[in-house]
């Protein structure tokens, strides 16, 4: 038993160190990996259910396959069509802006430039439009490679997650259990919630600023869709600058009614409505705690850190809670404050011992004493 299990440990390290290893070679397409995994992990149960419904196990990870494909397409696509078409209509909104803002404050005026901001922003959005069009070949590239293995892992996703069990030992396989589903609720809050939060805006903000009479109404609606990912500000990010546009031109009635129905109906409404129809099957992860692991994520890792930030914030949650039972049990915070946990117990125990270990000395002198008795 101790070789099979030494052996085990053996074929465990060796497996991570190959997996190092080939992560720093795969460097270049690690996001795409990363990403295709945490798809595969949300559209797993998809095929499950298309499996149990008669579909060949093929045929199930093909139709999974396919429909990951099509919300790929349907998130993405907007996007880059948005840069390369309506890029020009943008920059023209941005250079229309006011050059200087003024505020008065106690009879007091001060110019804000935003001239050099201007500038920031409208060189930031052509060097993104020719990075997208300049790495057009090599995102076809990684979004085959992302086709390719979401239906390589769903389709052998079983095998996959029973071979990465087998090395765990029995008695430590509930804690990879539990934080494989803290995970699994994270994914499904990230991508579903989130999804569908951002199409509810789209839909939400897209007839909200065609009646208000903005020209570039669904250009507008799918920024604050998008800025739906951003945990906690959201459209706000985007709401802010209109406000304030509106102020600077003196249009104070158009700025109130868009500060009030976009936070209403745009950054307010679809967290409202939305968002709690479908969390139950969510992680319920903090806002706090998701605000900084999408922040951590996007500033070390780049776009994929959008997902791995808060996953990886999520399972280190896990972790901790599952800790603090093993060590602390049902206590709550106010026994833990005034020491009433099993070491007080085991601290009681201790000083009991020698009483005990006096009451059986006594004990014994008492018998030797009667027998002394007897024996005279």
């Amino acid at each position: 038993m101790g070789g099979t299990s030494t052996r085990r440990y053996v074929l465990a390290g060796v497996v991570g160190a190959l997996g190092i290893l080939t992560g720093a070679i795969l460097l270049e397409v690690l996001g795409t990996i990363m990403l295709a995994l945490t798809v595969a992990y949300v559209l797993l149960p998809v095929k499950n259910w298309l499996d149990r419904r008669g579909l060949s196990e093929r045929l199930a990870a093909v139709a999974a396959t396919l429909i990951g494909f099509a919300s790929a397409i349907a998130v993405f696509s907007p996007i880059f069509a948005t840069l390369y078409f309506r890029l020009e209509e943008i920059i023209a909104i941005i250079e229309g802006l006011p050059r200087e803002i003024p505020v008065t404050v106690l009879d007091e005026t001060l110019v804000i430039e935003v001239a050099e901001v201007q500038t920031l922003v409208i060189g930031y959005l052509q060097d993104v439009a020719v990075s997208i069009a300049s790495s057009l070949p090599v995102l076809a590239i990684k979004f085959a490679l992302f086709v390719i293995l979401l239906f390589a892992i769903l389709l052998k996703g079983d095998a996959a997650g029973q071979a990465a069990v087998a090395p765990v030992p029995r008695e430590y396989r509930d804690v990879v259990y539990a934080l494989a589903r803290r995970a699994r609720e994270t994914l499904y809050a990230i991508y579903v919630l989130q999804l569908a939060t951002s199409v509810a805006t789209l839909l939400i903000g897209y007839p909200l600023f065609w009646a208000l009479g903005y020209e570039m109404a669904f250009t507008l609606a799918l920024f604050a869709a998008i800025l739906q990912f951003v945990p906690i500000i959201g459209p706000s990010l985007l709401i802010a600058p209109i406000v304030i546009y509106h102020v600077a031109a003196g249009e104070l009635a158009a700025a109130v009614l868009v500060g009030v129905l976009g936070v209403t109906l745009i950054a307010w409404f679809p967290d409202v409505g939305i968002r709690p129809r479908l969390a139950r099957r969510s992680a319920g992860l903090p806002g706090s705690l998701y605000f900084v692991g999408f922040t951590g994520g996007l500033f070390t890792l780049g776009a994929i850190g959008i997902v791995v930030g808060p996953l990886i914030v999520a399972v280190f949650v896990e972790a901790v809670d599952i800790l603090a039972d093993e060590v602390n049990g049902d206590a709550d915070f106010a026994e833990l404050a005034r020491g009433e946990t099993g070491d007080s117990e085991l601290a009681f125990e201790s000083d009991t011992e020698p009483e005990t270990a006096d009451a059986s000395d006594e004990t014994e002198s008492t018998v030797e004493e009667l027998e002394s008795q007897v024996a005279d």
